[in-house]
């Protein structure tokens, strides 16, 4: 399937400047955003991605703010302009997905479609029922769907008022692990095949290391990084990296798949890696996830080892993560592929671990995140 489209504008890209004032909170953000990919907002609860959100939405209006997608001006306190929401070219997509009960699936979808004219629309009918798969669910009512198919039927009517770009608030969150498993994939697809920026708030970084292009790192109401994913996840200096589930994402290709052992091969921009089997066709593109506590380092390559990914790898940086332990960033050799490793602070000291250091990365445990 092509593309969907998006609006004749080639470089629609997100300025926003919020700032907004409550008694217990206030949100200061600058974000200047891509035209096209999915934009993860990310940060623990209570961060501020929803109320950033919605004032980009027009649902919540800043105390003072600016918000222009491309060369539209939605909000310009300066000079006195505000577009309500029901003005603003975007789709909107909220944790519990709010269809109209009392009409079916089919109804829910032309209800967004026909209220677009028909000289204005940027996605059609079928691509839009297409990329969701929900053809299979079109003669439904809402309270006979599941978690995930309502979030996938309310997510195509969004994509039916032919947004110039699509607001995704937790749309997992109120899923179990099953209906999030069904509904990825499809997720999966929005980066791949859609010309709009699509705009996902998230606390999972399971989540955000599957779907997202881009980051946006929020804490206390304030932005502390922003940039490309495999960019900003692979910094030791922010809240991630202090966290358990802390790692690296990695873009790869399928080399190889090895039937008798039930393996594959990923290659990648500095090595490869070995995964168990993956039902994906040689050279597909996929991301893969290294946590940082599944990485080993040792000085000298193993001779015998069970372990079947072993990458020489340099020391870029090493920064204290508590009393006991260190977290290690590392360069693979001549590439700009990088590497988390967490080591307790004792044999960081014994390997002598320090910028430059040449170690070998023994990665114990891959996972596929896309």
């Amino acid at each position: 399937m092509s593309s969907i489209p998006g609006h004749a504008v080639s470089e629609r890209k997100l300025c926003a400047n919020l700032e907004v004032a409550r008694a217990n909170f206030s949100l200061s953000v600058q974000l200047d955003l891509p035209a096209r990919g999915v934009i993860a907002l990310f940060g623990r609860s209570g961060c501020g991605k929803t109320t950033c959100l919605r004032g980009i939405a027009g649902l919540e209006r800043a105390t003072r703010g600016r918000v222009a997608l491309g060369d539209q001006v939605w909000q310009d306190d300066a000079r006195g302009v505000f577009v309500p929401v029901h003005k603003r070219a975007l789709g909107y997509v909220f944790q519990e997905a709010s269809l109209f009960p009392h009409l079916s699936v089919r109804g829910n979808l032309e209800y967004a479609y026909s209220r677009v004219p028909r000289g204005q629309r940027t996605v059609t009918w079928d691509a839009a029922v297409e990329l969701l798969g929900v053809a299979p669910l079109i003669d439904r009512r809402p309270h006979r769907l599941s978690g995930g198919e309502r979030q996938r039927v309310a997510i195509a009517r969004a994509l039916l008022a032919s947004p110039a770009i699509l607001l995704l608030d937790e749309p997992l969150a109120a899923l179990d692990t099953t209906s999030k498993a069904a509904i990825l994939p499809y997720l999966e697809r929005l980066h791949d095949e859609l010309a709009i920026p699509v705009l996902y708030v998230s606390h999972s970084i399971e989540e955000v290391a599957r779907l997202a292009d881009h980051i946006v790192m929020l804490e206390a109401g304030r932005v502390v990084a922003e940039g490309p994913l495999v960019v900003v996840l692979n910094r030791l200096d922010l809240p991630t990296a202090f966290a358990d589930d802390t790692g690296a994402v990695i873009e790869a290709t399928v080399a190889e798949h090895d039937e008798r052992y039930a393996l594959t091969r990923l290659s990648f921009e500095g090595g490869t890696l070995w995964v168990g089997r993956v039902d994906r066709s040689l050279g597909a593109r996929t991301r893969a996830r290294v946590l940082a506590r599944d990485v080993s380092l040792t000085l000298e390559a193993p001779r015998a080892t069970s372990i079947l990914n072993v990458i020489p790898a340099r020391v870029q940086e090493v920064r204290d993560d508590g009393p006991d332990k260190v977290n290690v960033r590392l360069l693979l050799d001549n590439t700009a592929t990088t590497l988390l490793a967490r080591v307790t602070r004792r044999s960081a000291d014994v390997l002598h671990l320090a910028p430059g250091a040449r170690v070998f990365a023994q990665v114990k445990s891959v996972a596929l995140v896309a």
